[in-house]
């Protein structure tokens, strides 16, 4: 298997190495990223739910920022949520803060019961700049 091509985020490279994965991968002209939680700094989550969400935007922006993208470089998207029945409305109302205008990326949306202690996770692909192609 040829080596990962990974992307570390600043400052952050020691929680993914505490649990053992990257935040990104690029390949073939793409950018594979993780799941983002609102973690801090320390990896605990932000315990207010918007902040929390804001919290793993910037994150991911943190991550996609490493490889030379932003978020209107992304193509797909899957957001994991905890009891999304009741927190859907509060999870929403913060994502156009971050989003963009239209067209927007592809979205799969995913109630779980379980995030490690969070309430929501978003992971996405983006395509790469061509300066970025690595």
């Amino acid at each position: 298997m040829a080596q990962r091509d990974v992307v570390f985020p600043p400052r952050r490279q020691a929680l993914y190495d505490r649990n053992r994965y990257s935040p990104a991968i690029r390949a073939n002209g793409l950018l594979f990223v993780s799941g983002q939680v609102g973690s801090l700094d320390d990896g605990s989550p932000e315990p207010d739910l918007e902040k929390q969400v804001r919290q793993a935007f910037e994150n991911l922006n943190a991550v996609l920022g490493a490889a030379g993208c932003t978020f209107d470089d992304v193509i797909d998207v899957t957001v994991f949520m905890v009891e999304p029945e009741s927190k859907f409305e509060r999870i929403w109302k913060v994502v156009p803060e971050y989003w963009g205008d239209a067209p927007h990326p592809t979205l799969t949306a995913v109630g779980v019961t379980w995030l490690y202690g969070y309430d929501f996770e978003i992971k996405v692909v983006a395509k790469l700049p061509e300066a970025a192609q690595g």
